[in-house]
């Protein structure tokens, strides 16, 4: 007897993304079906490049077809993924950028942007297309990670129009202040020019299509972080904290600026830096020298995810003071990166499916 195509379409039905609660055909993830008598192939397209669960669903779907259409049948399954939007799909600015990510921190020093850089090169090496914005107008950093300090980037003409050509680096696409200023020179603005530059960055800047655009803000909350959610359709947000009480006392603030009912810009989760360290002679043993889980229980008290604990490692201040990121590398640091960047992106697809898209923010003041 034949197989239909009928009756793989129906066995895939019985499939969910696990994350996402739906059957694969229901949310469009099959397409490209092929078969020659019991060769069967076709597509998965997944949510995102960085889907932690690739090889779960695919194998679930080798049973679901074994079990309900010919135990027998040779299958071959391409995954590959459309990253899917949580912005309008009629957004005057940055229209070819499908996800916004903020990157904040109540209190500088907790690596922000250490997290922000890694997190960007992370989502590039697993096939996403990323663009990282360093909007830490004051303290740029973003140039130093890449080992760009000495690059400027390039200006084109698009019809009337001077636009910014980003810089590219591991992939990443990078824009920030200190490709424009002298690294030692000091930026003493008020804040309308820096928020009057982080303009500039967003819409005289030619990013070309992104599945994911991180920003990564100055610490606190500022101007900065209103002309970000007053410009465009913030998707969500990360957190990033050490475990000291300090740290999570400001990372609460952030948090909560996030939740203003007149701002209203989804959490995606919590980025816990510095969680434990592993002696390079002891690799069995962890010591909590800021305090153990403290951004863990952090995370569980304001019902957000934790997304990853970042152990805290003499090689990822080395690779940044290198500009040289960890993410490039193996190792605990590279891997809790990778971790990141799974889980984010697994937050982002459930928030775009599950919710509506971010609007842009609007306060009057």
């Amino acid at each position: 007897m034949s197989i239909s195509r009928e009756a793989v379409v129906k066995a895939l039905r019985t499939v969910q993304d696990p994350d996402l609660k739906q059957d694969l055909v229901t949310l469009n993830m099959i397409s490209d079906i092929q078969i020659d008598g019991k060769n069967i192939s076709f597509t998965v397209i997944l949510t995102t490049p960085a889907c932690p669960l690739k090889e779960i669903i695919r194998n679930s779907c080798i049973d679901a077809i074994r079990n309900m259409v010919d135990e027998n049948a040779t299958i071959d399954i391409k995954m590959t993924s459309n990253v899917t939007s949580g912005r309008p799909d009629d957004t005057p600015l940055l229209p070819q950028v499908k996800n916004i990510i903020a990157v904040a921190s109540g209190k500088g020093g907790v690596g922000k942007s250490t997290v922000a850089s890694n997190l960007a090169v992370s989502l590039t090496r697993a096939g996403a297309r990323v663009g990282l914005i360093d909007a830490d107008i004051f303290g740029p950093s973003i140039p130093t990670m890449f080992n760009c300090t000495h690059e400027q980037p390039a200006v084109i003409k698009q019809g009337e129009k001077s636009m910014i050509v980003p810089i590219e680096q591991y992939g990443v696409k990078l824009l920030s202040i200190g490709f424009l200023t002298r690294a030692d020179d000091a930026v003493i603005w008020r804040g309308p020019m820096a928020s009057s530059a982080l303009k500039q960055f967003i819409t005289d800047t030619d990013w070309g299509a992104l599945d994911y655009l991180i920003v990564d803000l100055p610490p606190g909350t500022s101007d900065i972080h209103l002309t970000l959610v007053q410009s465009v359709p913030v998707t969500g947000a990360l957190i990033v904290t050490t475990p000291q009480k300090v740290a999570l006392a400001d990372a609460a603030k952030g948090l909560a600026m996030f939740r203003q009912p007149n701002i209203n810009v989804p959490v995606l989760g919590i980025v816990e830096n510095m969680a434990y360290f592993i002696p390079p002679d002891r690799a069995d043993n962890k010591y909590f020298i800021f305090g153990e889980n403290g951004g863990k229980d952090f995370a569980e008290k304001h019902q957000v995810p934790l997304l990853a604990q970042i152990p805290i490692e003499e090689s990822v201040r080395l690779s940044g003071d290198d500009g040289y990121p960890i993410a490039l590398s193996a190792g605990n640091s590279g891997l809790a990166f990778q971790e990141l960047a799974q889980n984010m992106a697994r937050e982002i697809a459930i928030r775009n499916v599950h919710f509506p898209k971010t609007k842009k923010v609007e306060i009057n003041t």
